[in-house]
């Protein structure tokens, strides 16, 4: 039997997350085939793109929105149109618009989430300002958009999802029944690291550890005011919006850091005590780039983390998203001694390996 003529397709990869991190488990999956995006900024996101054979849309051609894909929302729908992939089947990593890619075959999305702008906004915007600009183009936009993501989604011949808290909202915004396929872990144990200078003063005691997009609905503020006057030391690994509001306002016992390699994270994560997860994620993901390093993860009680933390196992949960409750699931665990090969053990049921033949398995099968 002939071998089905796979392409992968992105949103943009023009930033660090962990829906980059699964594009490039797709391209180990599927080493010969394309990767089709609206918008690649090689210096944005993960070095190892740039082995990968990347076909962008015309609006790649616009280089201020290469920096800042959010300035293309009122563009991105009439660019994904605009990019036909000609495949036997089509892998459509997707947090909102790459599942709208047409194609001449068949076409398996992987769901990150559906669009967080459009059905979660308020979560998305944070506190953001009424008549912000965000705000005031998100509610003209958004109608269009819906029916647009609509229909995007009823051209897809099969779902999977990360989790099963993204199943269920697959199920309530488009009515589309998804496999929970688990990605795997990002940032693995196995490989170089590379000493963050600026923390070597704080490497005897070691620190609790958030690692993130700087973004509203990250939480990231209440996880600095839990650490104001701890004793305890917070470092805070990411970029986003909210960078330069909140590098100001950092207390002494905090610090953060952008743009770090994956070598200086492995490090990182080696000498951090746990890592805090206060985010409503879709996928848990950063408690099993945690737990491949032995350490746990105390986390919000929601979302992803629902699916990736076993209490008492790789970590706990707080109860709410608030410095108060933070504080107090740092206080409680404070000193407890974890199981670090029952961390281990745990973190492996979620390894590339098992992504990877499923994701095979999935396509084989549409190609049939």
């Amino acid at each position: 039997m002939t071998r089905p003529r796979v392409a992968l397709a992105h949103d943009y990869l023009t930033q660090r997350g962990g829906a980059e991190r699964v594009v490039l488990s797709l391209l180990k999956a599927f080493p010969d085939a394309p990767l089709y995006t609206n918008l690649y900024d090689p210096d944005g996101t993960f070095p190892e793109f740039r082995d990968a054979r990347i076909i962008t849309s015309g609006l790649n051609r616009v280089g201020f929105l290469r920096r800042d894909h959010r300035k293309a929302l009122p563009l991105l729908a009439v660019s994904t149109n605009s990019l036909r992939i000609d495949a036997d089947v089509v892998v459509a990593s997707s947090t909102g618009w790459a599942h709208g890619f047409p194609t001449t075959g068949r076409k398996l999305v992987y769901c990150h989430s559906p669009a967080r702008f459009l059905y979660l906004s308020e979560q998305y915007l944070g506190d953001a300002p009424v008549l912000s600009p965000a705000r005031l183009a998100l509610r003209a936009l958004r109608p269009a958009l819906i029916r647009w993501d609509q229909r995007a989604a009823r051209s897809a011949d099969r779902y999977l999802c990360n989790s099963s808290v993204i199943r269920q909202r697959i199920r309530d915004v488009y009515g589309i029944d998804a496999e929970v396929v688990p990605p795997p872990a990002g940032v693995r144990a196995e490989g170089d690291r590379a000493p963050v200078a600026s923390l070597q003063d704080w490497v005897d005691e070691g620190w609790y550890q958030v690692v993130s997009r700087l973004m509203p609905y990250k939480n990231v503020q209440q996880v600095v005011e839990a650490f104001r006057g701890l004793p305890d030391k917070l470092v805070i690994i990411g970029r986003g919006p909210l960078g330069a509001e909140l590098r100001p306002t950092l207390p002494p016992n905090v610090r953060l850091f952008e743009g770090l390699s994956d070598t200086e994270l492995r490090w990182a994560y080696a000498h951090s005590r746990a890592l805090i997860a206060a985010s409503h994620e879709d996928f848990g993901l950063t408690p099993l780039e945690a737990g491949a390093f032995g350490k746990p993860c105390l986390a919000l009680h929601a979302g992803g983390y629902l699916d990736t933390i076993a209490p008492g196992v790789n970590g706990a949960f707080f109860p709410q998203a608030t410095p108060e409750a933070i504080r107090d699931a740092v206080a409680a665990h404070r000193g407890s001694a974890w199981d670090v090969p029952a961390i281990l053990q745990h973190v492996d049921a979620f390894s590339e390996d098992r992504f990877i033949a499923r994701l095979r398995a999935a396509v084989a099968d549409l190609a049939r």
